[in-house]
């Protein structure tokens, strides 16, 4: 790897010589291999895996599986994410201790929108952004299969959050950055990184700081963080912030066996680096901010969304729909807590959404993309609701609702792919929910002499690879007994 000579310089003036020297050093190694467990889907632990330090159900594997090819890794059970990244969950259980609402403002793909879900205290709720719509339709399919249905995934610019005022207590900020702790897995960014791209980048974090601060409560928590080593887009925004904005730097406390490095430009403010030199995994950079001042009220999103329903409700009159409360109750009992629930039809499709949260959900809803929320239920299919995906994904999803059948490896790979898949003869008609090792796929009908592939088209295996004999051992092998 050839690094720019630029970065080198900068780094060395950063960090000093040696600490250069053995970065750049690191920087030449084969990343490590990680993954973050779903325990509300998989108690199994990966065989050889090592715990990563800060992280309750990060580990380290000795080998990379090919993750594509692996059932399991569809049905949610476990995200392949960064070490570093999993630091996150410090943050959140250090000061989060109680039911919030959390914006995770620059969310694609969602590693850690889904480490926030599985941290976050129950009751909360997550709302994930992202600007750029092909990310943002990644970002949702990821929360889907994590299987949590407090979520809302939306798809615009940060700026479009001020307007709604102080809703938020928690808010994440994993801005784009010029990308340097990130240069041994991506050619492309150390091909694309220059001083006048790191120059872009701060502009552009301070921007979609300033834009999105409104919506943070006062007394709320914002974690900043990037994936980069620079000064500019790292210490030097967050004393921005803590100056402009207006913000108290929070502590962590980290082990020194973790190797985290501190503050490097000399102030006395704390914030967490990562380097590949010394910690297991790639380049972070984190810092936690309360945000200063008393709120200024402003309208109430429970009387906005009150207004909101009603307007609805005569929409869905006028129109001939099924409105709110209309769901037919058997779709009502695929859903543990379903009382705890907001049923709604839009457009054929029934979404069960927190009620705790719904008067937020139209508030956000009146202004914003969303393009996830909740769990969709059921797909209205002419007289019939079919189960939607998403149902399957769920871990609220009542476990006799629907028969269940076994898929062999073969067999699975093939339903992800979207192929036709036979089931056995005994098999009853009508819906049926596909497993492989106990773990829900998705849904197929069963018409009798075929059963109909219903696994969501936009996100089949595309790969023709078939994977050989010792791939496939690896694959179905990497975790405990009940893989």
């Amino acid at each position: 790897m050839n690094l720019p000579t630029d970065f080198l310089f900068r780094t060395r003036r950063l960090m000093g010589e040696e600490a250069c020297a053995a970065l750049c050093e690191a920087l030449r190694q084969v990343p490590p291999v990680s993954v973050r467990m779903n325990t509300l889907k998989c108690a199994d632990l990966p065989q050889g895996g090592r715990p990563v330090a800060w992280s309750r159900d990060g580990y380290y594997l000795p080998v990379r599986p090919s993750f594509t090819f692996d059932p399991l890794f569809h049905a949610g059970c476990y995200y392949v994410q960064e070490a570093a990244s999993m630091f996150l969950e410090q943050a959140l259980r250090r000061y989060v201790t109680a039911p919030v609402a959390m914006l995770d403002l620059c969310a694609a793909p969602g590693g850690k929108s889904t480490l926030a879900r599985s941290v976050l205290p129950a009751g909360s709720l997550l709302v994930a952004n992202e600007v750029m719509r092909n990310r943002a339709q990644v970002l949702a399919e990821n929360l889907v299969k994590w299987g949590d249905g407090s979520i809302i995934v939306t798809n615009n610019d940060p700026a479009d959050f001020a307007p709604f005022g102080e809703v938020f207590d928690v808010m994440l900020t994993d801005v784009p950055c010029s990308g340097e702790g990130m240069f041994r897995k991506d050619e492309t960014a150390v091909a694309e990184w220059s001083v006048d791209n790191v120059e872009i980048c701060w502009q552009r974090q301070r921007r979609i700081l300033r834009d999105s601060w409104p919506c943070l409560k006062p007394g709320g928590l914002l974690i900043y963080s990037t994936c980069t080593f620079n000064r500019e887009e790292n210490e030097d925004n967050v004393a921005w912030i803590a100056r402009e904005l207006g913000a108290e730097v929070l502590p962590l406390q980290v082990p020194d066996g973790w190797r985290i490095t501190g503050n490097l430009t000399g102030a006395d403010f704390p914030v967490y680096r990562f380097l590949p030199s010394l910690t297991e995994g790639e380049g972070l950079f984190l810092a936690v901010l309360r945000k200063e001042g008393l709120s200024t009220g402003g309208k109430s999103y429970e009387q906005v969304s009150a207004r909101l329903l009603k307007k609805n409700l005569r929409k869905a009159v006028k129109g001939g729909k099924p409105a709110a409360g209309t769901v037919p109750d058997t779709l009502k009992t695929w859903l543990v807590g379903a009382d705890e629930d907001v049923f709604s039809v839009t457009d054929g499709l029934v979404t069960a959404f927190p009620a705790v949260w719904h008067s937020l959900y139209l508030y956000l809803k009146e202004q914003l993309k969303v393009i996830h929320a909740g769990v969709t239920v059921a797909e209205q299919k002419g007289r019939d609701w079919q189960p939607h995906h998403a149902l399957a994904m769920s871990t609220a999803r009542t476990d006799d609702s629907f028969q269940q059948v076994e898929l062999s490896y073969e067999q699975a790979v093939a339903y992800l792919r979207k192929e036709a898949v036979t089931l056995a003869g005994d098999t009853p008609r009508g819906y049926v929910l596909l497993t492989y090792g106990g773990h829900p796929l998705g849904f197929a009908k069963n018409v009798g002499n075929r059963a109909n592939n219903l696994y969501p088209n936009e996100w089949r295996i595309r790969s023709g690879y078939l994977p050989g004999p010792e791939e496939t051992a690896l694959v179905c092998g990497w975790l405990g007994a009940g893989h």
